[in-house]
C-alpha cells in the first residue's frame, strides 16, 4: 500500500539561537549587494604595504554540518590579513537557505542572504590585531557548524581611536515601544495552517506487515495566528501540525521529505518512531528544493511525535514543525465510533499575546522558556472557530494527542468530561481508567478514550489553566438527548427538589 501526501508550498521551522555579538573594534563596514563575485581569494602572506584582499565565500553542507566554502570547497577556512587592509567578502548561498556573516568585535555584518538574493558584498578595513571570529547569526546555524577564524597581524592603527564606531549593518531598526521594535502590519496574504481535527487517517484493521510510503513537502507561509495577528509558520504539508501518520507494527516506513524551492531555511524530520540516524533526522537534512529519503521499520507499537531536528529546533519546533505517527499494535486498537488529532505547541514572540499585526519569533524568550502564545493546532480558535470537534451522546471518542512543545508539559484536560482510559505517554500496553487529567510531556503522547452521556459543550484544555488566557482552549459539541440521572441543574432549592 503506499500512501501519499501531496506537496504544498513552503514556509520553514533547536534548541538555542544564536545573536550575534557586536564588538567596538575601529572597523569601516560598507555592505552592498553585487550580481556576481570576484574569482581572487584573500592571500595569506603579511606585506607591508596595505591591500584589498578579496574573499569569496558559498554557505554548503559538509560533514553533516552547515558551513561556510571557499572556492576550493574547505569548510570555514581561516581569513587573514593584515593591519590597515580592506577585506572584501562576497558571499552566496550555496544550498539555496537564508544566512549572513558577522565578524565578532569588528561591527560587521552582512545583510541577509538567500537563493533568491543572489551574492551579497561586504568590505571592511582592519584596523587592530588579533583573532576574530565569523560566524551565521540565523537561530542555530552558528551551534551547527557556520563559525571560523579571521587572523589579523600587524600593530593596531592608530587612527582607528579617532573614528567613529561603524554602523552595524542589519541593525534593529529604530523602535517606538520602549526597545521593542514596531510591529509590522498584519501579512495580507496569510492563510489558515490549522490542523483539522477530524484528518484521522482510517484504521488499519488487521493485515500483515507491508511498505508503507510517505511524500512530505515542508512549506514556510504567512498564518494566521489570531484575530488580526499573523506569523511566518514553518510547517509539514502547510497545517500545524503536519499530517498524522498510520502506521502498523512490523510495516516498513519510507519517508520521502522534501525543501520546497521557495524555502529560506534548511529542515529535516526526527520521528520518534523510528529507531537509527537520530529518528531520520541525522540523513534528513534538506536544503530548499531538495529531497531526501529515509526508511525505517516500525519495530514499536505506540502513539510518537515527530518534529524538524534542523537547529535552532526551538524555532523550527515552536514554529509549527511536529506532528504524530501512531505505530498501531498487530491486533490494532478498540473500535471507537470518532477518533481526532488534537497537538499543543508553546509559540515565542516579540510582541505581547494579543497585539494586532504580523509576529516575528523571539529566540530569547524561547531561551527562558517564556511562550506568549499556547495553542492548540496551530493557532488561537483552531478548535473553537475554524474547525468543529462534534460527536452524538451514546459515541465513543478516542483523541490522539500529543505536545509539540518545544519547552511546555501539558496537564490534559476535558471540562465536563472523564476518561475510561489513557494508554499513558502513547503507549498502548498500559492503560489506565478513570483519569481527570493527564500529564503530557514536550515531545510526548498519549491517547485518551471517553463515551459521551450527556449533550453539551466540552471544553479541551492544558489545567495550568492560565494558558487559556493565551489561547489555549479548544470545544468538542455534543448533541442528543439530556438524560437527567447524569446531569440536572434546577435554579430550585435542595428541599424544593426532594419533593
Amino acid at each position: 500500500m503506499s500512501i501519499r501526501i501531496a506537496p504544498v508550498p513552503f514556509a520553514v521551522a533547536v534548541l538555542m539561537a544564536a545573536a550575534p555579538f557586536i564588538g567596538t573594534v575601529g572597523a569601516t563596514a560598507v555592505n552592498k549587494q553585487v550580481s556576481s563575485a570576484p574569482q581572487s581569494v584573500a592571500a595569506a602572506p603579511a606585506a607591508a604595504k596595505a591591500q584589498v584582499r578579496q574573499v569569496v565565500l558559498k554557505t554548503g553542507m559538509a560533514g553533516g554540518k552547515m558551513v561556510y566554502l571557499d572556492e576550493k570547497g574547505n569548510a570555514n577556512p581561516v581569513l587573514r590579513g593584515n593591519v590597515g587592509d580592506t577585506i572584501e567578502v562576497t558571499i552566496s548561498s550555496g544550498e539555496g537557505a537564508e544566512h549572513d556573516i558577522v565578524f565578532e568585535g569588528l561591527n560587521v555584518t552582512s545583510p541577509k542572504f538567500d537563493r533568491k538574493s543572489g551574492p551579497v558584498k561586504v568590505s571592511f578595513k582592519l584596523a587592530q590585531s588579533g583573532k576574530f571570529t565569523y560566524f551565521c547569526s540565523i537561530p542555530g546555524h552558528r551551534q551547527i557548524g557556520m563559525e571560523g577564524t579571521l587572523e589579523v597581524t600587524g600593530p593596531a592603527d592608530a587612527s582607528a581611536a579617532a573614528k567613529p564606531a561603524a554602523k552595524v549593518m542589519g541593525a534593529a531598526p529604530a523602535t517606538s515601544t520602549g526597545g521593542v521594535a514596531a510591529i509590522a502590519p498584519a501579512a495580507a496574504n496569510a492563510v489558515v495552517i490549522s490542523q483539522d481535527p477530524n484528518a484521522v487517517p482510517r484504521p488499519l484493521g488487521a493485515r500483515a506487515p507491508q511498505l508503507v510510503k510517505y511524500a512530505i513537502e515542508t512549506v514556510e507561509l504567512e498564518g494566521r495566528l489570531d484575530d488580526g495577528t499573523t506569523f511566518t509558520y514553518w510547517t509539514f504539508a502547510k497545517k500545524v501540525p503536519g499530517p498524522m501518520l498510520r502506521v502498523k507494527e512490523g510495516d516498513t516506513v519510507e519517508v520521502a521529505l522534501t525543501n520546497n524551492p521557495n524555502s529560506k531555511a534548511v529542515h529535516s524530520i526526527d520521528l520518534h518512531a523510528a529507531t537509527g540516524g537520530l529518528g531520520g533526522g541525522e540523513s534528513t537534512q534538506v536544503a530548499p528544493g531538495e529531497t531526501k529519503t529515509i526508511t525505517f521499520k516500525a519495530l514499536n507499537p505506540g502513539l510518537y511525535v515527530y518534529h524538524c531536528a534542523t537547529p535552532s529546533v526551538a524555532h523550527h519546533i515552536s514554529a509549527g514543525m511536529y506532528g504524530l505517527i501512531l505505530v498501531e499494535p498487530k491486533a490494532g486498537l478498540p473500535k471507537v465510533d470518532k477518533e481526532f488529532y488534537v497537538m499543543q505547541g508553546d509559540l515565542y514572540t516579540k510582541h505581547a499575546f494579543g497585539t494586532k499585526g504580523h509576529h516575528e519569533y523571539s529566540q530569547e524568550r524561547a531561551a527562558d522558556e517564556l511562550p506568549t502564545y499556547y495553542t492548540f493546532n496551530g493557532s488561537v480558535g483552531a478548535l473553537t472557530k475554524e474547525h468543529k470537534m462534534s460527536v452524538k451522546v451514546g459515541e465513543t471518542v478516542r483523541v490522539f494527542f500529543g505536545v509539540g512543545g518545544p519547552n511546555k508539559v501539558s496537564s490534559f484536560h476535558v471540562i465536563g468530561e472523564i476518561f475510561d482510559r489513557v494508554y499513558s505517554e502513547g503507549a498502548t500496553n498500559t492503560v489506565k481508567q478513570n483519569v481527570q487529567t493527564t500529564l503530557v510531556p514536550a515531545g510526548g503522547a498519549t491517547i485518551t478514550e471517553f463515551k459521551v452521556q450527556y449533550p453539551g459543550k466540552y471544553l479541551l484544555v492544558d489545567h495550568s489553566l492560565s494558558r487559556a488566557g493565551k489561547g489555549l482552549v479548544g470545544a468538542l459539541e455534543v448533541t442528543g438527548k439530556a438524560d437527567g440521572t447524569v446531569y440536572k441543574a434546577s435554579d430550585k432549592p435542595m428541599a424544593d427538589m426532594a419533593h
